[in-house]
C-alpha cells in the first residue's frame, strides 16, 4: 500500500492514499461489515409462527406459551426458579400474580424479558 503521511506541528496528522488502494480498502471494510452483520444475524432467535400465534391469542397465559417452547414441564421450570410447581400453575391460570423477583427468575429460566410473560 502506497502511503503519503502529512505532518502537522512535527506529528502525523493525515494519511494520502491513492484513490484505487481506497476504494479497495473500503470495498474489504464493507465485506467484514457485511459478515459481522450475517454472524450477528445467526444469532437472533426466530420464533415460530404456531408460537406467536399461541401468544397472540390470549387464551393461554404467556407463562405457558413460553414454558411449552421451551420444553419445561411445570415441576422443571418450578426447580429452575425456587418455587413450587402449584405457584406456577395458579401463575398459568391466572390465579395469582408473580411478584417482581420470581417474574425475573422465569424470565431468566426461560431466555426472554420480564415484559414477554405479561398478559
Amino acid at each position: 500500500m502506497t502511503v503519503q503521511f502529512i505532518e502537522l506541528e512535527g506529528k502525523p496528522t493525515f494519511a494520502v492514499v491513492p484513490i484505487g488502494e481506497w476504494n479497495a480498502m473500503q470495498a474489504r471494510m464493507e465485506e467484514l461489515q457485511d459478515i459481522a452483520d450475517a454472524k450477528a444475524a445467526r444469532e437472533t432467535e426466530y420464533l415460530p409462527a404456531e408460537f406467536v400465534n399461541r401468544l397472540l391469542d390470549e387464551g393461554d397465559h404467556p407463562l405457558r406459551v413460553w414454558r411449552n417452547f421451551r420444553g419445561y414441564s411445570l415441576e422443571e421450570l418450578a426447580r429452575r426458579c425456587g418455587v413450587s410447581r402449584q405457584m406456577l400453575s395458579m401463575i398459568e391460570n391466572g390465579k395469582a400474580n408473580p411478584s417482581a423477583e420470581l417474574l425475573a427468575k422465569l424470565a431468566g429460566a426461560l431466555d426472554c424479558d420480564m415484559d414477554d410473560l405479561h398478559r
